[in-house]
Order: C-alpha cells, then sequence, then structure tokens
C-alpha cells in the first residue's frame, strides 16, 4: 500500500514527465502555431493540443498505477487530469500573447504584466515560454495533489 505522499510524488513525476512529452513531442505543429489565435480556429487548434496533452498524461498515470502498483483512485486521477487539461488550455491561448499589454490580451496576459512581468515579457524574447512552463509546472502540482488524494 503506498502513501499519499508517494502517490504525490509519483503523480507529480509523471504528469510532468508526460507534459513534456505531450506538449512538445506529441502537439502538432499546425496546433502549436494557432492555438493562441483569436477566435474558433485558435479555440479548436488548442482544444486539439490540449486533448492529445491529456490523453498523453492518462495513460502515463494509467501505465505507471497498473505497473508500480500505485493504487491510484480513477476517480482522482480524472480530476487531477481535468484540472490538468483545463488549466493547459487557459494557459496555451495566450501563446503568441504574452508580450501584449491592451484590454485585448488575454486575462492571463493582462493579470501577468498587473503584477510587474510587463518588461520581462517585452524585453526577453525567451520570457514567454518560460512564464508559459512555469504556470503550467506550477498547476500540475495541484493536478498531482488531486490524483493522489489523501492518506488512506
Amino acid at each position: 500500500m503506498t502513501t499519499a505522499a508517494t502517490r504525490f510524488a509519483a503523480a507529480y513525476a509523471l504528469l510532468t514527465g508526460a507534459h513534456e512529452v505531450g506538449d512538445y513531442l506529441i502537439q502538432r505543429d499546425t496546433d502549436a502555431k494557432a492555438k493562441g489565435k483569436h477566435g474558433h480556429d485558435g479555440a479548436a487548434a488548442c482544444a486539439r493540443h490540449v486533448a492529445s496533452y491529456t490523453a498523453t498524461q492518462g495513460l502515463a498515470l494509467y501505465a505507471a498505477d497498473r505497473y508500480l502498483g500505485l493504487g491510484l483512485d480513477w476517480r482522482r486521477a480524472a480530476a487531477g487530469l481535468a484540472v490538468s487539461a483545463l488549466t493547459h488550455y487557459g494557459i496555451d491561448r495566450c501563446a503568441g500573447h504574452w508580450p501584449e499589454d491592451d484590454d485585448q490580451a488575454p486575462l492571463l496576459v493582462r493579470a501577468a504584466h498587473a503584477i510587474g512581468k510587463g518588461g520581462w515579457l517585452k524585453g526577453d524574447p525567451g520570457a514567454p515560454a518560460l512564464l508559459d512552463q512555469a504556470l503550467h509546472k506550477g498547476c500540475l502540482v495541484l493536478a498531482a495533489a488531486l490524483t493522489a488524494g489523501p492518506a488512506r
């Protein structure tokens, strides 16, 4: 029997590893280019990406749970995957918009500027990708905690 702490560590490692695979290897190039565009085409591209991304994470959780006997509860895993998917979608809809500082920018972009990240986002070409990944990894902590659940 595994502890909640063990399940959390395993879930975070699995979700993060699958994040890298789903975000960089599995994602279609056309979806990566279009997912931040305004309108239906951008939303559809982002939804396709998040579907394959979430499937990648789900497969990783399932395989490791079976192989390692982690004792994950499927309802908790589904909740963790839902959090990962929803937050990933919200963050990725900001793609290409991070340097923008106007009323048309996505809410998350405006929030980043409001907390003082605007200069960094406008001045450092690598900043948008770093902020994107920091937000994803932070959200994966919550997803892993939901997946792991409390001590049994």
